[in-house]
């Protein structure tokens, strides 16, 4: 059973101060966050979207190596809950996404982490929790997020 959210959405700020911080946070999320729930991260290169799936992994319980699926578009993972990693790096908009068949991962069985999910313009999923990750430092990060639900 999906968690309604009966509130406005309100901004969350993290300042994480080491890969290990950012990988914790994603573990965290794994005990938040129910089926249905999509993650959407964005970031520069290297601002630690892929280490706080690695933690969202291992909470869910997924033994598998997690990798930024930038290539792929699409990786999907079993624990716990499912866990679909998307990466839209390479697409520019909402009609690439949809011609390579991602779409339906907006709607997702288990859990959808979309990195560079600036990329999507279309519907916004039902539950939604959409994440921005900033350099501060080169060990430093700003996180700062929002949870959306319909």
């Amino acid at each position: 059973m999906k968690t309604e959210l009966n509130r406005l959405p309100f901004m969350v700020t993290i300042i994480s101060k080491s890969p290990e911080d950012t990988f914790s946070l994603g573990e965290q999320w794994s005990k938040e966050l129910e089926a249905g729930w999509v993650i959407g991260l964005d970031g520069d290169l290297g601002a630690g979207k892929t280490q706080l799936v690695k933690g969202l992994a291992k909470g869910l319980n997924i033994k598998e190596t997690i990798t930024s699926p930038t290539f792929t578009l699409a990786s999907e993972y079993e624990g716990n809950l499912k866990l679909d990693h998307l990466d839209f790096y390479r697409l520019e908009n909402d009609k690439q996404i949809s011609d390579c068949g991602l779409e339906p991962y907006l709607n997702p069985e288990g859990i959808a982490v979309i990195e560079w999910y600036c990329r999507w313009d279309g519907p916004k999923p039902a539950y939604l929790r959409q994440a921005t990750i900033t350099h501060i430092s080169e060990n430093e990060r700003q996180i700062c997020y929002e949870d959306f639900s319909s």
